[in-house]
């Protein structure tokens, strides 16, 4: 048995402690946000974090968020209100879509860390999450756009 917390609160589950993080997250515990891409850690469609950092879940093991805090696209709104997904939405970002919970949950962390990114900065940040219809421009748009969101919500 393996316990964490996952979108804030406690689960536990009964999978192989060298399970992927991605299948325990979708199969066992039927959250299907986030993305199964190339099972190499090479897309980053499968992007959540561990105790706020950005990982790929396809390759890390179960027995490695074993007590941690995992949050998936889920657990950023169950609204749909986070600033990215807002921006997400208000930009018309996706195309197929199918990258785009990863690409959003890498943007969540470079947020975080960098809450007015320049292009360049976004452009880095990004550079581990492909799209295959590229739509990377509007990314970068939803991006600065989140960034004036949030700073709308944030104290004077």
């Amino acid at each position: 048995m393996t316990s964490f917390f996952l979108n804030g609160k406690p689960v536990t589950v009964d999978d192989d402690p060298s399970t992927p993080l991605l299948w325990v997250i979708r199969d066992s515990l039927g959250l299907t946000g986030t993305k199964f891409g190339c099972g190499m850690a090479l897309c980053g469609a499968c992007t959540v974090h561990l105790e706020g950092a950005a990982i790929r879940s396809c390759v890390a093991p179960l027995a490695r968020v074993s007590g941690k805090h995992v949050t998936t696209i889920e657990g950023l709104s169950a609204d749909s209100s986070h600033p990215l997904q807002r921006a997400w939405i208000e930009v018309d970002v996706p195309q197929c879509g199918y990258c785009q919970s990863g690409q959003i949950m890498s943007a969540a962390v470079l947020l975080k860390e960098n809450p007015k990114p320049t292009d360049k900065d976004i452009d880095e940040a990004m550079s581990g999450n492909i799209c295959r219809c590229g739509t990377y421009s509007r990314i970068r748009r939803a991006i600065h756009r989140a960034s004036e969101l949030a700073a709308e919500k944030r104290p004077s």
